[in-house]
Order: structure tokens, then C-alpha cells, then sequence
């Protein structure tokens, strides 16, 4: 940066701040970094992922971020706002090629200039590289007419696609595989229906998370909440949903990974009825609860998409379920309390909230008892790690520490399962399936689909952790039972601790509707109508909670 590309009014001091900050933001200098910005809940960062309120939120995102490639600062503009306050625009340009605009707000606070607020725009980027593992434009071109024209979609690294290997989110395991000979139907089913291919999106290793992070590739960004986890495994599909890149996501649920990264990112998402999907040319995670999904940014899409994909003329492949679907569900509805009991405060007075006026239409709605989660939990995960293993057991062997060291860890666990184990666990499993079918033969169970708002990706991996298990506890008994589970973006939740500074926030949690096998079309259904008459009875705001999330 020469004297020549610095306006000559610009304050002395004001320079040496702005070339400090440039010092260490190349140098990933966090300390200085921080020291940079005014501390207090109102300093602002933005990006095109999201604005960061606070100077302790924005810390956390530059802890996990790292630093910026090599750049140099080509052009500055500064224009007094006031006294004591600046704004900057400057220009940079990367030595690997590009340029980035970087506009910022200085102001004089004791002597000393500091940001009170930044908004990045980052150099254009053909590919990022945490959602996508190739992409197109399209990739494939689906049929040039049918119900899906139009549509792009976002595949999960787990289908098979003509021409091109299966990665499952491991590098490794992409070398070793071979390119597949067909398509999956899955992916045919949407290419006839005219929808276009974009791109195969990245998974969580071998499907094994439901946070949304890759050891190897990054963490996908968080299309409604900055900073946050995506949610997994699903991640890629549901952020490229989420940040326009495509329209539909193409996604699997084992034990939630549809339904959470819908979740956690304001979108709808949809779970199968097991078997119902065909599974070929799919890489398993387990076979007794993998299902195929799709994640969209709006119901009207996800309605299009499951009545072509689930009807005679749609698939080639899947028994129509219009028979099941022709009817409408009926409009009564069963909280189980242990997943309702099992959400954060704050998102349970949200969930309560949208019950209530559920009620309030004359809906009936009662309370269920479905038995302890643990009950759920303990045997699914047996079954599911002793499948896993099976799967990829010998792959695994083969390529000793190929895997992150939390996906690792499952499958050591998954290893030392025993035959007897596993039996014991799909005994316990059968009276479990029985009840959840039993109670959604003539209601539709309403529940909050995870405990509370995605967290923060700086978050500790032991809360990252604990989250992830009670996220499961809550997400596996639809997943035991077989049957069709949605989740639709009705609820906003308040995220921000007031107390340690930060700014208050909402941000996304679905609402899970669960209905009996093969009722997946009416499914959709149902959750539009909720939609329409939460809207009707309350504004979008009425829907959110003034309670701190625990």
C-alpha cells in the first residue's frame, strides 16, 4: 500500500489504525484483531452470510474462521460522517487474483480509533468448496418439461450419479471408489421431472453427524443464522438450499439429517416413510432407518416435489402412495411430552405458543405419554452403530485414520457392538415401533423437531456434543417407527445470553409433524395448512419467545 492510494486527508492516526488492521488480519493476529474492533454489544460485522452483533460474537467467528489469504490494499476512501467519525472503503486485491471491498465504520474513542462496524464483500468465489464438491450449471439438465421445471438440486455426496464417484465427505474415500456405472433412482426420479441437476453437495462423513462440520472439507455456512452450524449430515444440500444456490436439496435421514439442518436453517425438510424411496444406488449408513428426503426453502416446492416423485407417473420406481395420500390427514393432533419436555425453555414457551393457538382454531390437541427417549435412543443407536460397522468395517481397516476423530470414535463404538447386543436392541425396538404407529393411525403428532437454534460453531465439542444427543433422543423415534416426519419453519426462538453481552437474536427451530406410513404427500399437506392458519392467527412475530435459551 503506497502513500499515493491513501486519500492525503485522511487522519494520521486513522492510517496507522486502518494499516495496524490490515497487519493483522493478514497475520490472523486475534488479539489485535479484537483490540480492533470497540468493544460492546453494538458493534456490527456483515457478510454475505450474515450479520454478527456484538464485539464478543464477532471474536468467536474470527476463532473459528482463520486467517485471509495475502492481499494487498489497492484503493482507500475515507469521508468524515462527524466529529471523532470516519468511513472507510477500501479496495484489496489477493495475490492468488480477485478483489475484495471492505467498508467500515471508525470512530475515536479515548484517543484511540476503533470499528463499530464492517460489512465484507470477499472476492468472488466459483465454488465454495464446504457445500460443494463439483457443480455445474447445470451439472445434468433434467427434462426440458414437467412439474419440475426450473428447479435446481443440490444432491447428497451419497448418490450415486452416472459418470461421477461417491465421496461420502472423505477424501480418501473418494480415491478409493470407483465412478458409478447408473444413477440413482432417487436422482432420476427429479431429472424427469424436469428439475435440473446444480451440483453434488457435501455430506457429513459416511452420514455419521447431525451437526453439519467435515473434518476435511469445512463447515458449511448457516443460511439463516451467521456463525452457526448447519446441521447434519445433510449439511451441503440444505446450505445450498438455504443461500439460493439451489432450490431443492436431495438429502438422507438415518436419525435426523433432514429434519435438524432444516431445522436449524428456516427451511422445510421431509423424511420418507422407510422403504417407501428406493434405496439403490445409495451409499448405507443403516439400512433399517436410512431413508431419501428433500429439503426446500418453501412448502409449495416440497409439496411439488414429493407428489412427483411419489406418484405412478413421477417414479419409475416407487410404489404410489396416492391411495394413502388422496385424503386429507385428520386434523388432530398428539404432543408426546418427553420430545416436548425435552426442548430448551425457550423454545418450549414458542412451541407451547403455536399449540396454543392451534387450539384456539378448535383443533383438538392433547397430550401423549411415548415412553422414556432413552428407551428409543439406547437400542436405535446399538442397531445403527453395528449396521455401520458392517457397512464400512472394511473400508475403515483399510484406511486407518481416514476419518475425524468424532465419526473415529462412532464407528470404534460400532465395532465392539455383539450379535447379541444387536438382538437384544432390535427386540427392544419392535413394541416401540408398534406404539408410535398405534398413535398416529388416526392423529398427526406436532413436537418440536430439536431442542433449540443451530449452535454456534465456536461452541465447545462437549456442548457440540451434548446437543447432538439430545437432538437424537428427540429425532429417533420417528425414525424407529418407519414413518414420514417433517419439518416446517414455524417457530423463532431467542437466542442471544443478554447477560454476558450480547445482542438478543431469533433464529429458526421447524415445527415436526409425524404421520402414519405412506401418508407422506398428505403430509405435506397438513404442515401447509398449520402454516396458513398460524399466519392468520398471529403475525410472524407472535411466534417467537422473550425467554433466554438455556
Amino acid at each position: 500500500m503506497t502513500s499515493a492510494e491513501i486519500p492525503r486527508e485522511l487522519p494520521p492516526d486513522l492510517r496507522e489504525a486502518f494499516e495496524a488492521y490490515e497487519r493483522a488480519i493478514v497475520a490472523n493476529d486475534l488479539e489485535a484483531l479484537d483490540a480492533a474492533f470497540a468493544p460492546g454489544p453494538g458493534t456490527l460485522r456483515g457478510d454475505g452470510a450474515g450479520l454478527l452483533v456484538g464485539h464478543d460474537a464477532i471474536s468467536r467467528f474470527r476463532g473459528v474462521r482463520g486467517g485471509v489469504p495475502p492481499r494487498e490494499i489497492e484503493r482507500v476512501e475515507y469521508r468524515p460522517l462527524a466529529d471523532g467519525v470516519a468511513l472507510l472503503v477500501s479496495v484489496s486485491r489477493y495475490r492468488d487474483g480477485g478483489t475484495g471491498l471492505q467498508t467500515q465504520v471508525w470512530e475515536r474513542r479515548g484517543g484511540t480509533w476503533l470499528i463499530t462496524a464492517a460489512h465484507v464483500t470477499p472476492r468472488a468465489q466459483a465454488l465454495d468448496r464446504s457445500v460443494w464438491r463439483t457443480v455445474g450449471d447445470p451439472l445434468f439438465q433434467g427434462a426440458w418439461e414437467g412439474p419440475l421445471r426450473g428447479l435446481t438440486v443440490a444432491v447428497k455426496d451419497l448418490f450415486a450419479i452416472k459418470g461421477y464417484r461417491i465421496g461420502a465427505g472423505n477424501p480418501a474415500f473418494l480415491d478409493s471408489a470407483r465412478a458409478e456405472t447408473t444413477t440413482a433412482p432417487a436422482v432420476t426420479d427429479l431429472l424427469r421431472g424436469g428439475a435440473s441437476l446444480r451440483g453434488i453437495a457435501r455430506t457429513d462423513e459416511f452420514a455419521y453427524s447431525i451437526a453439519g462440520d467435515n473434518a476435511h472439507y469445512g463447515t458449511p455456512p448457516n443460511g439463516a443464522r451467521a456463525g452457526a452450524l448447519p446441521g447434519g449430515s445433510s449439511s451441503g444440500p440444505a446450505s445450498a438450499v438455504a443461500t439460493g444456490q439451489a432450490d431443492v436439496g436431495l438429502a438422507t435421514d438415518t436419525a435426523g439429517s433432514v429434519r435438524v439442518p432444516a431445522s436449524y436453517q428456516g427451511l422445510w425438510g421431509l423424511r420418507t416413510t422407510h422403504d417407501l424411496v428406493p434405496r439403490q444406488g445409495l451409499l448405507p449408513l443403516a439400512q433399517s432407518f436410512d431413508t431419501v428426503g428433500w429439503i426446500t426453502r418453501d412448502g409449495e416446492v416440497l409439496h411439488d416435489v414429493a407428489e412427483w416423485c411419489l406418484s405412478y407417473d413421477g417414479s419409475q420406481s416407487t410404489e404410489s402412495v396416492l391411495g394413502a395420500s388422496g385424503g386429507d390427514l385428520p386434523w388432530s393432533f398428539l404432543v408426546p411430552e418427553e420430545v416436548r419436555d425435552a426442548a430448551q425453555p425457550a423454545t418450549r414457551d414458542a412451541f407451547d405458543a403455536l399449540v396454543a393457538r392451534l387450539e384456539a382454531s378448535g383443533a383438538p390437541v392433547e397430550t401423549v405419554s411415548i415412553g422414556d427417549l432413552d428407551g428409543y435412543y439406547e437400542p436405535f443407536r446399538i442397531v445403527q452403530g453395528a449396521e455401520a460397522w458392517r457397512n464400512n468395517g472394511a473400508w475403515l481397516r483399510a484406511h486407518p485414520g481416514a476419518t475425524g476423530p468424532a465419526v473415529a470414535a462412532r464407528f470404534r463404538a460400532g465395532a465392539e457392538i455383539t450379535a447379541d447386543q444387536e438382538r437384544a436392541a432390535r427386540a427392544a425396538l419392535a413394541p416401540l415401533r408398534d406404539r408410535m404407529h398405534d398413535l398416529v393411525r388416526d392423529r398427526l403428532l406436532i413436537l418440536p423437531v430439536v431442542p433449540g437454534p443451530a449452535p454456534l460453531r465456536t461452541a465447545r465439542g462437549e456442548d457440540v456434543d451434548a446437543v447432538r444427543q439430545a437432538t437424537l433422543r428427540m429425532t429417533t423415534p420417528a425414525a424407529v417407527a418407519g414413518l414420514p416426519a417433517l419439518s416446517a419453519p414455524l417457530l423463532l426462538v431467542r437466542t442471544a445470553d443478554t447477560a454476558s453481552g450480547g445482542t438478543p437474536e431469533h433464529a429458526p427451530v421447524g415445527v415436526g409433524l409425524v404421520s402414519r406410513a405412506g401418508t407422506d404427500i398428505a403430509l405435506v399437506r397438513a404442515a401447509l395448512r398449520l402454516r396458513d392458519l398460524v399466519a392468520a392467527l398471529a403475525p410472524p412475530a407472535s411466534l417467537t419467545t422473550e425467554t433466554d435459551a438455556a
